[in-house]
């Protein structure tokens, strides 16, 4: 039933970029660089970040918990656009 939890983990190793497994997904989006082509605000007016993976993801500025000031400024948005973002749906496996 439960799982030990003095049982060592089985860690297997990662894969090279040069293997067939690494190779850009079937549908064309390449996860290995995502990047932030864009935002919109959703119903409730968070700001909402589109990714060039197909994905979406919310970025709220709610201290203590996020300090994403620069979500606010929308000067500031528009210099994330292009940059580098690590999708949480992307390393979960989803489409």
């Amino acid at each position: 039933m439960g799982r030990d939890l003095l049982q060592k983990n089985e860690e297997r190793t990662s894969l090279n970029k040069d293997l067939p497994e690494s190779e850009r997904n079937p549908d064309g989006r390449d996860r290995s660089t995502v990047t932030i082509t864009g935002f919109h605000q959703d119903d409730e007016g968070h700001w909402v970040a589109e990714l060039s993976c197909g994905h979406t993801q919310h970025l709220r500025h709610q201290p203590p918990w996020q300090s994403r000031a620069w979500v606010l400024d929308p000067a500031q948005r528009l210099e994330k656009i292009g940059q580098a973002f690590a999708c949480g749906w992307c390393a979960q496996g989803h489409e």
